[in-house]
């Protein structure tokens, strides 16, 4: 820290004004002392015996005075005064430094940091207040993310569901209005206006079951399953729909005895999202591959993988984003809610997972990885909550 001009003048006066005051201290004392020995023969007298005492040779020469010593005392003892006297001085200056600084940062310049190193105690003050404007700093982006974020999702789901909700008022409009020629027509607007109405029902249970497994204080119901058996009822399941697609489901790669401490319900709606979005994304695709296999004592990793059509590298880090589509529009032809990867990174989160893709011209493939024990990893998580 560098001291203003003013400042050094500041403590080169108090240290002459402190050097004035402590010599004129001194000689009183000294005049004090002086008069008192002459006063008093008896302790005029123990001083000369000690300067005896400590003469040497036959002339009996003394190297001391008790002048000298009461000197010489003073003279230590005023460094030291003088040294504490500056460091307060110098310390209060650096603490309106600080106070100035802290300022400064809460005028609103909130990308400004105090630049200075001091040494000890002062030093832990500068780094955590650079600490808490930083925290702060996070405190309001995140904010501000949140903020944003909530826009969004009603941007969305107002878009998402007006689409839906203006076909079901225009076509039974036209049959509050009689605007048909026959019951056929009849039949087909009521049947368009149900498909929409179905939609509809599908974005409020997905939004639904995304607010719900976003709380981190969502409960499992975990239980120890066989995630191999698992996954092969659920690639049966999806047999006759892959079939009409021309798509072959293989789960050769599933290790046997695959057990883990899971909610299965939860599970199988992640699985069930992913093989779904291979089969109606996966655009020539001929083959969904899904493995699973424990790699340690610890961890289990799920591979659920087709050869389809490669999502860009752009959408690769927004898959799990709510609401984001790889495909530019939000048609329903297509698309879902587009929540489905966003709830299946956070079921996988909730089982203390984390999953990913990777897409190239040869595979897209979507990596899961679970830990087996998850009363381990709850201790774990609790452990680290109190440091």
């Amino acid at each position: 820290m560098k001291l203003t001009a003013r400042e050094k003048s500041e403590l080169f006066g108090e240290g002459i004004v402190t050097i004035i005051l402590l010599l004129l201290l001194n000689l009183s004392i000294y005049v004090l002392l002086d008069q008192l020995i002459e006063s008093n023969p008896g302790l005029a007298n123990g001083i000369f015996q000690i300067k005896m005492s400590l003469a040497f040779g036959p002339n009996h020469i003394q190297f001391w005075s008790w002048g000298w010593v009461f000197l010489t005392a003073m003279l230590i003892i005023d460094v030291f005064i003088i040294y504490w006297r500056l460091l307060r001085r110098y310390r209060q200056m650096q603490l309106q430094h600080i106070i100035f600084e802290l300022h400064y940062i809460a005028d609103g310049h909130l990308d400004h940091r105090i630049p200075f190193q001091l040494q000890g105690d002062m030093q832990r003050v500068i780094s955590s207040i650079n600490a808490l404007v930083d925290s702060s700093l996070r405190a309001m982006e995140e904010e501000r993310k949140i903020e944003r974020s909530k826009d969004e999702l009603v941007t969305n789901v107002s878009h998402d569901i007006r689409t839906p909700l203006t076909s079901i008022i225009g076509y039974l409009g036209l049959i509050e209005e009689k605007q048909y020629q026959s019951e056929k027509d009849i039949l087909k607007y009521t049947h368009t206006a149900y498909l929409k109405a179905k939609q509809m029902k599908l974005l409020v249970e997905d939004l639904f079951e995304y607010t719900k497994v976003r709380q981190p204080s969502t409960p499992l119901n975990l239980s120890q399953i066989d995630l191999g058996q698992l996954l092969e009822q659920l690639a049966i399941s999806f047999e006759l729909e892959a079939k009409k697609k021309n798509v072959v489901i293989q789960t050769g790669k599933i290790e046997s005895k695959l057990l883990m401490d899971a909610d299965a319900e939860k599970l199988v709606r992640v699985f069930n999202n992913l093989i779904t979005n291979a089969l109606k994304y996966g655009a020539g695709a001929k083959t969904i591959w899904i493995s699973a296999k424990k790699v340690s004592e610890k961890e289990i990793v799920v591979s659920i993988a087709n050869d389809g059509k490669a999502i860009p590298k752009k959408s690769l880090a927004q898959l799990f984003d709510r609401f984001y589509r790889v495909e530019s529009s939000r048609s329903k032809e297509t698309g879902g809610s587009g929540l489905g990867l966003a709830i299946s990174l956070s079921i996988v989160e909730l089982h203390h997972g984390y999953i990913y893709a990777e897409s190239d011209d040869k595979l897209t493939n979507f990596i899961m990885h679970f830990p087996i024990n998850q009363e381990v990893e709850l201790q774990r998580e609790k452990v680290e909550e109190k440091n």
